[in-house]
């Protein structure tokens, strides 16, 4: 793993304690998943899923990919997002992740297929907008992981899910175009990160 990612996730590793005991219940919910699916001998399977498929969803994806590399449980889930509409990876949210340490390759378009590499050894996280159930994403026996409330709201049942998890998050769209956006994005990235890789920590109790 690249030391600037390293460096980052050792970090937000000592503020567990910050998050929200509801949000850790909600979390903890996806580890047990990932425990059980691991007895049964088959890969537990997150879909993470907001209205754009743009910010939240795309941070959710990478960073569960990334704590699941860090606590070596690479063979035992893996991850996916989508949204209820298509548009693009927001380059706000991209450039966010570049500042925690994650490289990333554009190859420009319209809605841009990112690769984004935490190592030089592990295959890197292919990041694009697409609807929830996009061909690439599994159809059946996933999480589904709710991570914006309009999404949750306007998207009650998602077809082939075991069961969904709400874990919204403020979009940080909110800032775009203001002095804080920079600021706002950092602040939700490092969020989500931190609240990905304690659910990824609890899968071994």
């Amino acid at each position: 793993m690249h030391k600037s990612v390293s460096d980052f996730l050792a970090d937000i590793e000592r503020h567990f304690d910050e998050i929200d005991p509801t949000r850790k219940s909600e979390l903890e919910k996806i580890s047990s998943f990932i425990r059980e699916q691991e007895q049964k001998g088959e890969k537990a399977q997150l879909t993470f899923i907001c209205t754009h498929n743009s910010r939240r969803s795309h941070l959710s994806q990478i960073w569960a990919s990334v704590g699941a590399a860090y606590y070596n449980l690479e063979s035992l889930v893996e991850n996916y997002s989508g949204g209820t509409e298509i548009t693009a990876f927001n380059p706000r949210a991209v450039a966010a992740i570049e500042r925690a340490g994650l490289k990333v390759e554009n190859p420009g378009g319209e809605n841009p297929h990112y690769l984004i590499r935490f190592s030089d050894e592990a295959s890197p996280i292919l990041c694009f907008s697409k609807k929830y159930d996009h061909q690439g994403n599994p159809s059946s026996n996933f999480v589904a992981v709710m991570t914006c409330s309009h999404a949750d709201e306007n998207c009650p049942f998602i077809p082939g899910a075991n069961f969904r998890v709400a874990i919204p998050y403020v979009d940080p769209k909110e800032s775009d175009g203001s002095d804080q956006e920079t600021q706002t994005y950092d602040e939700r990235n490092r969020q989500i990160a931190t609240e990905m890789l304690y659910m990824m920590s609890k899968v071994r109790g």
